[in-house]
C-alpha cells in the first residue's frame, strides 16, 4: 500500500476516534481487479469451489468490462475487519474508501443483527470460510468431484433457507417426555404413600414407535436435512453445515444493506469534511468520487426504476441527523435493520423530495408511474428482503418410508414459486436425501401445484 494512502488511513482513523466511532481494528489491503471481482462473486476471498460462482463470476465481468459495475472496495466484518481496496483506484479514490470502511466497521461492531451473527458464527469468518474450502478439496480428494458438487448444489440451492430464530446452535428435537415432577416432601404425602396400595389399573396403551417428523413446520432446510437425512454422510453433513454457517454470516449484510451503506456514506462525507490535514486536491477528489457513489441515478439517465442504496441510505441518515441530532441516529443504526430503519424513517415528505414513487409494469411492457403510497412505497422497498429473499418454504413431515414434503404458501410471503427451478432443486435434496421428496404450492389463485422428484431408476 502506498505510504502516502497509509498516513492518510491513520489521521481518519484517528479523525473517527475523536468523533465517536467505534470499531474493531481493520486491516487494509490494495488487491488487484481480478481478485476483486473474485471476492464479490464468491462472498469471501477464499470459499468452497461451485459451478455456480463461475456463472456469476462472468456476468460480473462482461457487466464491469460494459462500465455498468466498478468494485471500489469490499470489506468483511469481523475482529480485525478485512477490507479489501482495489489497486487501481486512485490515491484519493482509496483515501475516501478508507473513511467508507471505517463506517462499515464502526456499523457492523455497534448494529445489533451484526453483533448477534458473530457472537454465533465468529468473529474471523474469513479464516472459517477458509477452513470450509480446505475440507471440501479433501473430500473432493476422497470422494470425487461429481460426489463432492452434488452436495453443494444442494445445499448452496438452500443456502438462503435458514431459521435465524433458532439461532445457528440450535439443539435437535427433544422427542422425550420429561418425568413427573417429584410429589412434595410433607406429612401428609408421606402417610399417604404408606397406605396399602391401589388396586392395579388396566395397561395403558402403548404409545407410537415413532413421533411426528418434524414436530412442527420447519424452516431451517439445511440444519433439517444435515440432522436428520438418515443417508447422508458424515462429510455430506459438514458441507450442508459449513454453508448453513455461512449463510448466518451473511444475512445482516443483506438485511441492513440500506442503513449500513448509508451510514458508511455519512461518514465518509463527515470524515472528509473534518479531514484538515488532506490536501485540497485530494479532497475535492475523494468528494467527486462520493458524488457518484451516492447519485440516485446512473449516467445520463434522469429517472431510474431501481433504487441506490447508498442514495437512499445516505440521504435518510442525512435527515436523521438533522432532524434528531446523531445521538439518536446512532440509537437507530444499533437497534434497527432495513425493515424498521425505512418504516420508520422513510416519510412521506422524504420520499417526495427523494423523487421515489411506485410503479407497475404492464404485460406489453409499458411501465407507468403510480401515485405516491408512503406504505406502498415502503413494502415495495422492503419486499425482495422477505425471508432472505427466498419463497417461504417449509418441512412439514416425512412419511414412513422416507418421503421429504415440503410445503409452500403463497399467502405468507406473496411470492410465486418459480416451478421450473423449484423442480430443479428437488432433484438437487433428492441426490442426499435419497428418498423421494415433494413440495406443494398455493399460488396466488389459490391453485394447488404438487412436484415431486423420486431419483433415477
Amino acid at each position: 500500500m502506498k505510504a502516502i494512502l497509509q498516513e492518510y488511513i491513520g489521521q481518519l482513523e484517528q479523525l473517527a476516534a475523536s468523533e465517536g466511532l467505534d470499531y474493531d481494528n481493520i486491516d487494509f489491503e490494495e488487491v488487484p481487479d481480478s481478485f476483486m471481482m473474485e471476492i464479490a462473486v464468491y462472498g469471501l476471498p477464499i470459499r468452497m469451489p461451485h459451478w455456480s460462482f463461475g456463472v456469476r463470476y462472468i456476468y460480473q465481468l462482461v457487466q464491469h468490462r460494459m462500465g455498468n459495475s466498478r468494485l471500489f472496495e469490499v470489506v468483511f466484518p469481523g475482529n480485525p475487519n478485512r477490507a479489501y481496496l482495489a489497486n487501481r483506484n486512485t490515491v484519493e479514490e482509496n483515501t475516501l474508501v478508507a473513511a467508507h470502511v471505517i463506517g462499515h466497521s464502526d456499523f457492523a461492531k455497534n448494529n445489533v443483527l451484526f453483533r448477534n451473527s458473530q457472537q454465533q458464527v465468529g468473529s474471523r469468518i474469513v479464516e472459517q470460510a477458509a477452513a470450509h474450502a480446505r475440507h471440501i478439496a479433501e473430500a473432493i480428494e476422497t470422494h470425487g468431484e461429481a460426489r463432492v458438487e452434488a452436495v453443494l448444489d444442494a445445499a448452496l440451492a438452500l443456502e438462503q433457507h435458514i431459521d435465524l430464530d433458532k439461532g445457528l446452535l440450535r439443539p435437535l428435537y427433544d422427542t422425550t417426555k420429561p418425568p413427573p415432577p417429584a410429589p412434595p416432601d410433607n406429612e401428609f404425602h408421606r402417610r399417604f404413600a404408606a397406605l396399602d396400595p391401589p388396586a392395579p389399573r388396566p395397561p395403558r396403551a402403548a404409545p407410537p414407535a415413532a413421533s411426528r417428523l418434524p414436530p412442527q413446520p420447519e424452516r431451517d432446510l439445511l440444519w433439517f436435512i444435515a440432522h436428520y437425512g438418515t443417508e447422508l454422510e458424515d462429510w455430506e453433513r459438514d458441507i450442508f453445515l459449513a454453508v448453513r454457517e455461512e449463510s448466518f454470516y451473511f444475512y445482516p449484510v443483506f438485511a441492513c444493506q440500506i442503513m449500513n451503506e448509508g451510514w458508511a456514506c455519512f461518514w465518509h462525507a463527515r470524515l472528509l469534511r473534518e479531514a484538515s490535514f488532506l490536501p485540497h486536491n485530494v479532497y475535492v477528489d475523494a468528494i467527486k468520487s462520493h458524488s457518484d457513489v451516492v447519485r440516485p441515478f446512473a449516467g445520463e439517465q434522469q429517472v431510474s426504476l431501481q433504487i441506490n442504496p447508498y442514495h437512499l441510505g445516505f440521504s435518510m441518515w442525512e435527515h436523521i441527523v438533522a432532524e434528531h441530532g446523531l445521538d439518536y441516529a446512532r440509537t437507530i443504526m444499533c437497534q434497527d435493520d432495513d425493515f424498521g430503519f425505512v418504516r420508520n424513517h422513510l416519510s412521506e415528505d422524504l420520499a417526495d423530495s427523494l423523487d421515489l414513487f411506485n410503479y407497475e409494469r404492464k404485460p406489453n411492457g409499458e411501465i407507468r408511474a403510480r401515485a405516491t403510497d408512503i406504505d406502498a412505497l415502503h413494502e415495495n422497498l422492503l419486499s425482495p428482503k422477505y425471508n432472505f429473499s427466498a419463497p417461504a418454504i417449509e418441512i412439514d413431515s416425512v412419511d414412513v418410508d422416507g418421503t421429504l414434503n415440503l410445503v409452500h404458501d403463497f399467502a405468507r410471503d406473496g411470492r410465486g414459486l418459480d416451478l421450473d427451478r423449484a423442480e430443479k432443486v428437488l432433484e438437487y435434496i433428492q441426490r442426499v436425501w435419497r428418498r423421494p421428496v415433494t413440495i406443494t404450492s398455493l399460488d396466488e389463485d389459490d391453485e394447488v401445484h404438487t412436484l415431486e422428484f423420486a431419483g433415477t431408476t
